[in-house]
């Protein structure tokens, strides 16, 4: 087992309320996808409130919906995000989400064990923003190792390409 999961926020601005017809189809596939994560194997923990859903969580504003999770590896989260049907919600990203004008996902590493609060995830979000990648806030096109990882060992190249577009 390692030492370290790799955390993951991604944060995606609605273009109308979540309860609206424009995104009824998103809403009616929020528990497909997310039991796809959960079975999916490196899966360690998403954030959620007791109902078992994230979209209520309003902390970056209202128009905004968060995913803060944990992964084993990078290569698990990257064939969740970009190999398998969740591949599909991402097709059809613009029907609901609207672009952001700024970095709005951030990856990093925490000790195993250990569960990200929402404002450690907004605090590498702001070192993302402000300092660009590097080892305490990176993103799947500029990755780096798990701290355990030897410095001279060379990180998972993984395509920074998104397939749904």
């Amino acid at each position: 087992m390692s030492q370290y999961h790799l955390a993951q926020l991604n944060i995606a601005k609605l273009l109308a309320p979540i309860d609206s017809p424009q995104l009824a189809d998103f809403v009616a596939n929020l528990d497909r996808i997310n039991t796809l994560a959960e079975d999916s194997d490196g899966f360690v923990w998403r954030l959620q409130t007791d109902a078992g859903d994230a979209t209520g969580i309003d902390f970056f504003g209202t128009d905004n919906i968060v995913n803060l999770s944990l992964w084993d590896s990078v290569e698990a989260l990257h064939h969740y995000v970009y190999h398998s049907a969740h591949i599909e919600i991402m097709r059809r990203k613009k029907e609901w989400f609207g672009k952001m004008g700024e970095a709005h996902m951030v990856l990093w590493w925490v000790p195993a064990g250990h569960l990200p609060s929402i404002e450690e995830a907004a605090e590498r979000l702001n070192i993302l923003r402000d300092q660009g990648p590097g080892p305490q806030a990176f993103t799947f096109k500029k990755m780096f190792p798990a701290p355990h990882q030897h410095p001279n060992e060379e990180s998972p190249f993984l395509s920074g390409d998104c397939p749904a577009t």
